[in-house]
């Protein structure tokens, strides 16, 4: 069971102060590996490394707001400097605005299209300049969704989002295969987390996801992290290119 271990990696997790990002910053710790949480608020960085903290383990964290697309390299190349270089990314980091379609403002498109998939373009790309300069595997998670796959209404511009990830996830996999960098997906399907408690918390709602979920139940954090260290470890070596949808079975039924 050694192949499911991450000792001796270095995790980088966006998105890493609360959710499904801090979930995965912990199941990789206790799996071996140290670990770097990015996000935009200090006090909450500073508050999950305490989370993820274990003896043994490198915890650190640096503010980034990754709405500034033209800084990442810089950033990255910093971020190197100061922790050393990540062995596995994990792109967590995420926003979106609801809004009609024909009512949704082009800022809001442009927020989303710029956090959600040219920002993890970017920093996949300063994580494979990297890893080839170094000789060294990689490997790159994303996080996707169901709508990946499927659309809800007033999602138009986080749909093609997660859209891009998946497909983008494709294409990075197939670029960098003979660099050694591994890119695959994971697609939630309705976690509970802080970011959605109006979500769970909303009686019709909540039953609705449990009607529509064949577990009957929402996902949790670790239902997500879980996956993203195995796909982070030795054990997933042969896969690359994928989209991993973990959704409690939703996809599979209508």
């Amino acid at each position: 069971m050694n192949q499911f271990r991450l000792d001796g990696s270095l995790a980088l997790v966006t998105g890493g102060s609360r959710g499904i990002g801090l979930g995965t910053a912990q199941a990789m710790a206790h799996a071996g590996a140290d670990v770097i949480l990015v996000a935009r608020n200090c006090t909450e960085l500073e508050h999950a490394a305490a989370e993820v903290q274990l003896p043994g383990r490198k915890v650190a964290f640096s503010a980034f707001d990754f709405h500034e697309v033209e800084r990442i390299p810089a950033w990255y190349d910093e971020l190197v400097s100061l922790h050393g270089r990540p062995d596995i990314l994990v792109n967590t980091a995420g926003v979106t605005r609801r809004a009609p379609a024909e009512s949704l403002s082009m800022t809001d498109w442009d927020e989303v299209i710029t956090v959600n998939l040219t920002a993890v373009f970017a920093t996949s790309q300063a994580f494979a300049r990297h890893c080839i300069a170094a000789g060294a595997r990689g490997r790159i998670i994303n996080i996707a969704s169901l709508m990946t796959a499927v659309a809800r209404r007033t999602t138009a511009a986080y749909t093609a989002s997660k859209g891009g990830i998946g497909q983008l996830t494709k294409a990075l996999a197939v670029d960098w295969a003979d660099k050694g960098i591994r890119v695959n997906a994971i697609a939630p399907g309705f976690i509970a987390t802080k970011l959605t408690e109006p979500l769970w918390k909303d009686p019709e709602f909540d039953a609705w996801v449990q009607k529509r979920t064949p577990f009957g139940r929402w996902g949790l954090p670790e239902d997500i992290a879980l996956p993203a260290v195995f796909l982070a470890s030795p054990a997933s070596d042969f896969i690359t290119g994928q989209v991993i949808y973990v959704d409690g079975g939703i996809l599979a039924t209508f």
